[in-house]
């Protein structure tokens, strides 16, 4: 039985970066709640599998290999969304990308990937849905931002730069788009995700936060149905953090 609280009957979610990691769980509890999916990603082959996980549950799926920096790219994922389901009412700007390097070793292919991925693409795909939610009978965006946005992050400059504009965004947008869109942003702190694979093994133990330890990948479900569903009403242009208390 679905919680009403967390009750997403009849919705349709978009959530770019969602064949894995904190997206793949965001897909995975929307599709668990209720919701129609669309999944977006690079490769093809994982949005499928991750569609046919969510089919299997009974909802309708929609696997989309996208490039979620490239405007082109996203306008027609919102045109195939639009045409497959003839809605959007749940949007997550997942996607993201913070490689590690001193700034002075940042050349400018590597700065636009970062800034193109983390808030170029995201912006693009937050107008143009915003756009047709407003028109339509409304409907939530929710931005997934990272705690460089809001405190120093050496070596991850133009990422923590990026997060920090999307942060922005969000409140502009939920302005913007206001009342009948809702739009919010969920920071996540570290995370045991597939990144983590490449981290010291004591940082997959240990965060310096007041939980101690980085989050379980599961962790960020109850945050990302909050700000989905009905339940978070009355928050908008709201930053949510889920990050075990980093400081």
């Amino acid at each position: 039985m679905i919680d009403p609280l967390f009750d997403l009957t009849g919705k349709v979610a978009l959530v770019t970066g969602g064949s894995r990691g904190l997206g793949y769980e965001m897909v995975k509890a929307f599709a668990e709640h209720g919701a129609d999916v669309i999944i977006a990603s690079r490769k093809l082959a994982n949005c499928e599998a991750v569609a046919e996980e969510c089919r299997a549950l009974g909802r309708r799926a929609l696997a989309v290999a996208v490039h979620a920096a490239k405007w082109a790219e996203l306008d027609e994922l919102v045109e195939r969304a639009y045409a497959e389901f003839g809605r959007i009412d749940i949007l997550v700007n997942n996607a993201g990308m913070g490689p590690m390097m001193p700034s002075h070793d940042v050349t400018e292919d590597l700065f636009d990937k970062v800034v193109g991925l983390n808030f170029k693409g995201p912006f693009r795909l937050a107008s143009q849905v915003a756009r047709r939610m407003s028109e339509g009978e409304g409907g939530v965006i929710i931005n997934v931002s990272s705690s460089g946005g809001t405190m120093p992050l050496p070596a991850i400059v133009p990422y923590g730069s990026a997060k920090a504009a999307l942060n922005a965004m969000t409140l502009s947008m939920a302005h913007e788009y206001g009342p009948t869109v809702r739009v919010n942003t969920l920071s996540a702190g570290p995370f045991l995700t597939d990144i983590a694979k490449s981290w010291a093994p004591e940082d997959r133990k240990t965060a310096r936060n007041a939980a101690g330890r980085p989050g379980q990948p599961h962790e960020i479900v109850t945050a990302a149905l909050f700000l989905a569903s009905p339940a978070s009403s009355y928050t908008t242009g709201a930053m949510l953090k889920v990050d075990g208390g980093i400081w």
